[in-house]
């Protein structure tokens, strides 16, 4: 969940014109980093070999 005040504090830094398009794939990017943010507070992270290993599944 995002705060309000992270909310308000982040639309400073977009332009004064934006369409629906751009408000809501803001909106998911700032989801997205809190949701990583709080994963990495709560040790839900992969070392740097695990991330290599699923990437290399990933691209085959």
């Amino acid at each position: 969940m995002i705060a309000k005040t992270q909310l308000f504090n982040s639309m400073g830094n977009l332009p004064e014109y934006l369409s629906v398009d751009q408000i809501v794939e803001h909106l998911l990017l700032l989801e997205k980093v809190q949701i990583g943010l709080e994963d990495s507070k709560a040790g839900r992270v992969n070392t740097k070999e695990e991330a290599k290993e699923k990437l290399g599944k990933w691209l085959k």
